[in-house]
């Protein structure tokens, strides 16, 4: 909105030029989620406080964690705040891109919200079904990628980091694949988030990772002499991606250990998500792998032990997703969480540096 309302007085007044930069909105797009997040936030968790919206700690857990009920959750509510407010009022509303990824936002949110309502608030402790989630998730999924697939001039090809001649085109494959990378980055973000910061931090570096790709992708200039997929327009994602690391910071400020607020499915679902429709659309899907190996790694850990345990009748780690399975050994919680985020900045570097490994 700010962006429509005042780049237009540029051609008046030269100060208001500075609206058209790209880097100039993606600053005070993430300046102005940290201050939602510390406006909204105290009144948000006191809602959440009188709602009684309190998180249910697993009775087969680690021990630690008995002490952190009652603790209020659904605080992923104040991320959507902090995500959508600042890109409402940044960036530029005519593209089209904006729109596939609030649209992916709000909806997986809406989905976590109901999730977490019934289970929390109406103290149902089934909430949403596994098979009802996963239908309104990869429906959700699959209409983005219907939609992309029928974008004029949107690319289906499937681009591999360090091969730059080799990018077969997906075709009709293109919709399928789309939904399973969204599906899977919003399940992969919902199974990291046990422990008090450690998935909004992954997920703080890697949209700040994307804000870098999709200002890349959105320049003909930087493509080309990086070799990487030109799409036209993407790069104005990247003022989404500064309200999420905005966000993300914004929210860690409360979330951190002890964490005084969690994101609950309303925040890990949407951000999950949201990361996987920003890998599709830049057509940088594989270094998602790279860049969420954390998110990779928590949700392998959960198929391997469900696996190992339903055909070999054992557990290959004391207890699953894997961040468990190091409390249980005795490593402290906050040093499982701060390598986490350090092993996550390493891989973020190695992304980035594929870009010259064309």
């Amino acid at each position: 909105m700010l962006y429509h309302l005042f780049y237009p007085l540029a051609s008046s007044f030269k100060f208001f030029n500075v609206f058209k930069y790209l880097t100039f909105r993606t600053i005070y797009a993430m300046i102005t989620a940290l201050i939602v997040s510390f406006i909204l936030g105290p009144w948000i968790i006191r809602r959440l406080e009188a709602m009684q919206a309190r998180q249910v700690i697993r009775t087969d857990g680690p021990e630690s964690h008995l002490k952190k009920a009652g603790t209020p959750t659904m605080g992923g509510v104040l991320i959507l705040a902090a995500i959508v407010i600042p890109t409402l009022l940044w960036a530029d509303l005519t593209n089209i891109y904006i729109w596939v990824t609030l649209f992916i936002i709000i909806g997986y949110g809406l989905i976590g919200f109901v999730d977490d309502y019934k289970k929390v608030v109406e103290k149902n402790p089934k909430g949403l079904s596994p098979r009802q989630k996963t239908f309104w998730q990869v429906l959700l999924a699959a209409a983005v990628g219907i939609f992309l697939y029928n974008l004029p001039g949107f690319s289906t090809d499937l681009f591999v980091p360090f091969f730059k001649r080799f990018h077969p085109d997906l075709g009709l494959l293109f919709i399928p694949f789309a939904a399973v990378v969204i599906f899977g980055a919003s399940s992969a973000v919902n199974l990291t988030d046990g422990l008090d910061g450690l998935a909004i931090g992954p997920v703080a570096i890697n949209a700040a990772t994307y804000m870098l790709f999709t200002y890349i992708a959105g320049n003909t200039k930087f493509s080309s002499y990086l070799q990487i997929p030109y799409v036209p327009g993407s790069g104005e994602l990247a003022v989404l991606c500064g309200a999420m690391v905005g966000a993300g910071l914004g929210f860690l400020w409360y979330n951190s250990y002890p964490a005084e607020v969690f994101m609950g499915d309303v925040g890990s679902l949407s951000l999950g998500g949201a990361l996987g429709t920003l890998a599709v659309i830049t057509k940088q899907e594989i270094l998602l792998v790279i860049v969420g190996g954390i998110f990779v790694i928590e949700a392998l850990s959960v198929i391997f032990q469900v696996g190992s345990y339903k055909y070999r009748g054992k557990r290959i780690f004391r207890m699953a997703p894997i961040h468990h399975h190091f409390e249980l050994k005795g490593v402290a919680e906050p040093k499982i969480i701060v390598r986490f985020w350090i092993i996550t900045i390493i891989l973020a570097l190695v992304a980035i540096s594929t870009l010259k490994m064309r």
